[in-house]
C-alpha cells in the first residue's frame, strides 16, 4: 500500500514565511518613511492586513523586526568565518569572511526584503538613539561570540589570553567607521559598503603598527 505524504505542511511553511517577509518588509518600509519611533506594530500589521497577535508570532517586539536581516547578516559572517582555512590569522580570517560576505550576503538579504532598503534600515539604525543603543549591546555581545570563535580556532583560552578579544575589538572598530562613513555617504549599495570595508581593513595593519609622525 502507497502512503502519500500530505503537501500542506510545506505548504504551511511557506505561507508563514511569506507572512513573516511580508511583515519585515512593511515594518522597515514604515521605519525608513517615517521614522522607527512614529511606527506602531498595529501599523506593520495593518499594512500587511493581519492582526497584532499575527505579528508577535513572528517578532517579539518592534526591536526585533527592527534587527531581523541585520541578525542574519551577521549569522551570515559567523558561518562564512568557521569556514576560513585553519592557516589563516586571526586578522586575515576575519577579514577574508566579511569581504565573503559582502560577496554573497545581498542575494540572501533580496529573498527576504530588497538589498537598497536593508541598506537604509541600517541608516535609521545609526540615527536613532533608541536602536542605536540596542545596536551598541548587541555588537558587544557579537563580539564576544567572535572573540570566542578566534580563540577556539587558535587554541586558546579567551580569559587568560587577551589577544582575540583585543584583535576582535580591533577589527570591530574598523568595521564600525566604515560603517559610519558608509551611512555619511551618497552611494548606499552593498559595492560601496564593501569596498569601504575593504580600504579601511588595509589600513589597520599600518595603523597599527607604523609611525605615524614620518608620513
Amino acid at each position: 500500500m502507497t502512503v502519500e505524504q500530505p503537501p500542506a505542511v510545506g505548504l504551511r511553511e511557506r505561507k508563514k514565511q511569506r507572512t513573516r517577509d511580508a511583515l519585515l518588509r512593511a515594518a522597515l518600509e514604515l521605519f525608513t518613511t517615517q521614522g522607527y519611533e512614529r511606527t506602531t506594530v498595529d501599523e506593520i500589521a495593518a499594512t500587511v492586513d493581519v492582526s497584532q497577535r499575527t505579528f508577535f508570532r513572528y517578532f517579539a517586539s518592534k526591536e526585533d523586526v527592527a534587527f531581523a536581516v541585520q541578525h542574519m547578516v551577521e549569522r551570515h559572517f559567523v558561518a562564512a568565518l568557521r569556514d576560513r582555512p585553519a592557516h589563516e590569522g586571526p586578522l586575515d580570517a576575519m577579514r577574508n569572511a566579511v569581504l565573503l560576505s559582502w560577496d554573497t550576503i545581498g542575494e540572501a538579504i533580496a529573498e527576504v526584503v530588497p538589498v537598497e532598503l536593508y541598506l537604509r534600515t541600517f541608516q535609521v539604525i545609526e540615527s536613532t538613539p533608541a536602536l542605536l543603543a540596542v545596536h551598541l549591546r548587541r555588537s558587544i555581545e557579537m563580539e564576544e561570540n567572535v572573540a570566542r570563535l578566534i580563540a577556539a580556532r587558535e587554541g586558546l583560552d579567551p580569559d587568560t589570553d587577551p589577544r582575540p578579544r583585543v584583535a576582535v575589538a580591533a577589527f570591530c572598530g574598523v568595521m564600525r567607521v566604515a560603517g559610519q562613513q558608509w551611512g555619511r555617504g551618497t552611494d548606499t549599495s552593498v559595492e560601496a559598503i564593501r569596498a569601504l570595508t575593504e580600504t579601511y581593513l588595509d589600513h589597520l595593519g599600518p595603523t597599527l603598527a607604523g609611525d605615524w609622525r614620518r608620513h
